[in-house]
């Protein structure tokens, strides 16, 4: 397939720095909000802890808290909104780097055929991250 430098770089290189720069922001986002819903109803506890001897009611509340807090410790842990966030901004800067390196004809790109070395390497990259996910996946679900 013969595809040309301005389709490559509006159909597959733009495209998977705009997917991964977007997949970051909502992990960190998504990251942040949860973390920081941890941070406030764990810092609440100790202050309704004093309102039970005068109210029963608020040992319920503090146990609802406590149960809150390792449900949405639980699905951190499983969506792993953190570590998304990393991988996904660095494979979208990696991706910028060959975009610009490319662009400006330094580094690896100061050859006779730049335009297949970049396709190579952005292929490189993106293919490592696909395998990763794969192999990711395949150990969560006990390699089924």
């Amino acid at each position: 397939m013969d595809i040309s430098e301005e389709a490559y770089f509006q159909e597959r290189l733009d495209h998977q720095i705009n997917w991964y720069d977007n997949k970051s922001s909502r992990s960190q986002k998504l990251y942040k909000l949860l973390r920081g819903i941890v941070i406030v109803l764990s810092a609440s506890i100790p202050l309704f802890v004093g309102f039970i001897s005068d109210f029963k009611f608020w040992e319920t509340i503090v146990s609802v808290i406590g149960v809150i807090i390792v449900v949405i410790e639980g699905s951190l842990g499983l969506t792993k909104y953190h570590e998304h966030w990393i991988e996904y901004r660095s494979i979208c800067e990696m991706l910028r780097h060959e975009k610009y390196m490319y662009l400006t004809r330094t580094g690896v790109y100061d050859i006779d055929n730049p335009f297949k070395a970049l396709v190579e390497r952005v292929e490189s990259i993106i293919s490592k991250e696909n395998l990763n996910w794969a192999s990711l996946n395949n150990n969560q679900n006990g390699g089924n």
